[in-house]
């Protein structure tokens, strides 16, 4: 599967009076399954999760990166909020999709950080390097 590409959701505030555009939280993961059935399940939860970020309230843009004969993805988004991020992972599709892959993960890590919402869409090599 190759790189979903960044979806804009909603556009985020844009700069005014000569003033950066206002911040946004970025978030981004890494997840390393077992199995390869760990990774062939998360593959198929992806659209319905997927689906869910193109209307979440807050979301100023997501991707996804999969190499699931690896068993390993990756997400990068931006949030209005951490708030907005949360409400996002407890809801909609997701919040069952976690729940069932949590036996599944071999390794997971996260991370986030505060960025200028004119530096979107977020960068993935400044992801991967915070992700380590």
């Amino acid at each position: 599967m190759p790189t979903l590409p960044w979806i804009t959701p909603h556009t985020p505030p844009a700069a005014t009076d000569g003033r950066s555009a206002p911040d946004v939280h970025v978030f981004a993961s890494r997840f390393e399954t077992r199995t390869l059935w760990g990774a062939l399940r998360f593959l198929a939860r992806t659209p319905g999760v997927w689906r869910q970020v193109g209307r979440a309230p807050g979301a100023y843009g997501a991707s996804l990166r999969a190499q699931p004969f690896r068993r390993t993805f990756w997400t990068l988004s931006a949030w209005e909020s951490p708030h907005a991020l949360k409400e996002f992972a407890r809801s909609g599709a997701h919040g069952p999709a976690a729940g069932g892959l949590a036996g599944q993960m071999k390794d997971a890590k996260f991370v986030s950080w505060t960025a200028s919402g004119d530096s979107l869409p977020a960068d993935w090599d400044e992801a991967l390097r915070r992700l380590g």
